[in-house]
């Protein structure tokens, strides 16, 4: 399951380049961003207005073509884990993204070390907020098992729709979130010990600002 890569919806030739680079590195979006922007020529980065689609597409395929590699992966203290995901979708429908934080639970959650993996990716261009959620705790699960062999995992969520679906059994409440519902199934089915906590809106989300960042990709012309 971990090696599948889902698909991502309706995304512009450029935002599915981007997400083809996320993918190499393990969808690390700090390493992603550092080497795609150091690969366009002087000034410009991915959302510098300045780039060209041009400059921007032939970074990417220039990049691709080098043979990325996932960065080294951090050691964890144990085998117990915290997992943030989040969904961003502009419009609900709209550009969409997701994001997702693995954070070591046996160092505890707020030591302010760093976490063992900053996640994001883009969803599409014309997608609604549950498919993100879904795909944010898709992704988030599967780098967690490519990774490590986790034991125990709390999943810090704050969709209610997806928390129902999941740990409440009913099911994918909306068409179009099956595949990724089944690989969340999978997923959780090889943790021992797994469990959520539903996060009100006004609670800190690191995954958050990777969503967003995602809904940024999503948005990119068609290039």
């Amino acid at each position: 399951m971990t090696d599948d890569r889902l698909p991502a919806e309706y995304l512009s030739p450029l935002a599915a380049l981007v997400d083809e680079v996320l993918a190499h590195v393990g969808y690390e979006v700090a390493v992603a961003t550092d080497a795609i922007n150091d690969a366009i020529p002087g000034y410009g980065g991915l959302f510098e207005p300045t780039t060209s689609s041009e400059e921007l597409r032939h970074a990417l395929e220039s990049l691709l073509e080098s043979g990325l590699s996932r960065p080294p992966t951090p050691e964890p203290a144990g085998d117990a884990f915290v997992l943030y995901v989040d969904g961003s979708s502009r419009g609900n429908p709209g550009p969409a993204g997701a994001g997702a934080v693995i954070i070591d639970a046996t160092e505890g959650v707020d030591t302010g070390k760093d976490p063992l993996a900053r996640l994001g990716r883009p969803v599409g261009s014309r997608t609604g907020n549950n498919t993100a959620e879904y795909v944010a705790l898709q992704l988030g699960l599967s780098e967690l098992l490519t990774r490590y062999e986790p034991r125990g995992l709390e999943v810090r969520i704050n969709s209610m729709t997806v928390i129902r679906d999941v740990w409440g059994g009913e099911g994918p409440s909306e068409s179009g979130v099956e595949t990724y519902s089944k690989a969340v199934a999978a997923a959780l089915s090889s943790v021992s010990e797994h469990r959520y906590t539903h996060l009100a809106d006004s609670d800190p989300n690191p995954a958050d600002a990777l969503a967003t960042v995602g809904a940024d990709i999503a948005a990119l012309g068609p290039g």
